[in-house]
């Protein structure tokens, strides 16, 4: 009898394993099946007009049933920490033993990273985080913008968008997410992603009673598609430097954790500073900037953060701080135009 019952017992543990394994089904990319439990890189084209580029993508597909977390890096060419970073993280990454699928674009404006270009794709002049949810028959930042909404943002149940400060800002890291009153579910979940991912600063955006107009910005139009999203914020000056690198390796992990692709705790900070408002201080002259503020700083309202020469070199103006808070980023090299931001700074609650 007990050998029947150790059969019976047997029998169902192995049908129950065989059912469970059953649900993972092979993840459909690009046009092609990925099964469980194993990855595979692609080469997204692009083409507009005569010119064309191409999206790197890995897709990581568990071996379990679980969420789906897009990731996006390099939407600035000389963004370059969360470049590096996302080069490194496939070493860290087993789909063998991941739950749910990872869809990793290694770097989204490839043009702007090869030609070296500030903020903007070269090939068309635009920026592409300000161009969301973008055109299938527009311009080649427009139709970047468009595979991305629809391949990898539209396909994702979490979203996390990677920047750092470009080649003329001093950046702080943070991690950002959008509230809107009228999402609670979404902007929830969202801040607890924020959390997640271990920065002691959280900045949130939007913070109205809704999101009425179009997205522009790539995290923003998963938000609007009712898909929780934050962003990363970190590295600085447009150079590689290991520590923002890891910092933001470390982070993607510990979102993993959270959202049960991975095993273990994600990070733990304790009080987060959380920032509601931010103020951007904005040049009215043009000519050469100077300031010994660095990101991260403490200011107050009236305080000197430096000031403009014209191009002789001659002063034409001081800039003062407008409100208390914390220098999130600053311009940092001398060239700047009128209009030009200067500083952005959060609000200390």
């Amino acid at each position: 009898m007990k050998i029947l019952f150790s059969y019976f017992f047997l029998l169902i543990a192995l049908l129950t394993h065989g059912a469970a394994s059953a649900q993972v089904r092979p993840f459909s990319f690009a046009g092609e099946q990925i099964r469980p439990g194993t990855s595979r890189a692609f080469l997204l084209p692009v083409s507009s007009g005569q010119d064309s580029t191409v999206i790197p993508v890995t897709v990581f597909h568990g071996s379990k049933s679980g969420p789906v977390l897009g990731i996006t890096a390099g939407m600035h060419g000389l963004e370059y920490a969360p470049i590096i970073a996302a080069q490194q993280l496939p070493r860290h990454l087993d789909p063998a033993k991941m739950k749910g699928t990872v869809l990793l674009v290694h770097m989204a404006n490839v043009p702007a990273f090869l030609h070296r270009t500030l903020m903007i794709n070269p090939v068309d002049g635009k920026n592409l985080n300000r161009v969301f949810p973008g055109k299938p028959n527009g311009t080649m930042t427009e139709c970047i913008a468009h595979i991305l909404s629809n391949e990898v943002i539209a396909r994702s149940d979490y979203f996390v968008d990677v920047h750092a400060g470009d080649a003329n800002n001093d950046l702080r890291p943070y991690s950002g997410y959008y509230n809107y009153y009228d999402m609670p579910e979404v902007s929830e979940k969202a801040r607890k992603m924020a959390v997640a991912l271990g920065f002691d600063f959280i900045v949130q955006f939007g913070n109205e009673q809704t999101l009425k107009e179009e997205a522009v910005y790539c995290s923003r139009e998963a938000t609007k598609r009712n898909i929780p999203a934050v962003d990363i914020e970190c590295g600085r000056m447009g150079i590689v430097e290991e520590k923002p690198v890891l910092q933001i390796h470390d982070a993607l992990l510990s979102l993993m954790r959270h959202l049960h692709i991975l095993e273990g705790k994600p990070a733990s900070v304790k009080n987060p500073v959380m920032i509601a408002r931010r103020t951007s201080v904005e040049s009215g002259h043009e000519g050469f900037f100077y300031s010994d503020i660095s990101s991260g700083d403490y200011v107050k309202k009236g305080m000197m953060l430096g000031y403009i020469t014209d191009l002789f070199g001659n002063h034409v103006a001081d800039v003062t701080c407008p409100t208390d808070g914390v220098i999130l980023y600053k311009t940092f090299n001398p060239p700047i135009k009128k209009g030009d931001g200067l500083f952005s700074i959060g609000h200390i609650p």
